[in-house]
């Protein structure tokens, strides 16, 4: 099945998966929860338990407003979705969703608000200095 995959830090890209529940598990490392939150027939895979277990925040999701609503931890995947179960993500699809995500962000707490801010890009090619 063919998915745009999302990893903190990192810019989407499209990859080939099983469409078993145990291969959507092994990319987001846990137990998986379908999200809505698009128009398209897409759907968002992510950890159920992302937050909870500590994984990285990856991308934020906005409302019509542009304000953040909710922050995916962990990977995800945006897969399409078929009558009755998931299909592949459309070539289309999948870049629309890869400009949506392309810039890997970081999370920050200002005046009470979560922000999200592009990460810096020495940070997005692995190259981090300390």
């Amino acid at each position: 099945m063919n998915v745009l995959m999302v990893e903190p830090g990192k810019a989407p890209y499209e990859t080939q998966i099983g469409s078993d529940l145990q291969s959507m598990q092994a990319l987001v490392g846990g137990y998986i929860q379908a999200v809505y939150p698009y128009e398209e027939p897409v759907a968002l895979i992510c950890c159920e338990s992302g937050k909870l277990d500590g994984l990285p925040l990856n991308r934020a999701l906005r409302d019509s407003d542009g304000d953040i609503y909710d922050i995916v931890a962990g990977n995800f995947f945006i897969v399409g979705l078929g009558e009755s179960d998931f299909t592949d993500l459309p070539h289309e699809l999948a870049e629309q969703f890869a400009e949506r995500f392309r810039q890997p962000e970081m999370f920050m707490r200002v005046d009470g608000k979560i922000v999200a801010a592009p990460m810096p890009e020495e940070q997005t090619r692995g190259g981090m200095s300390y």
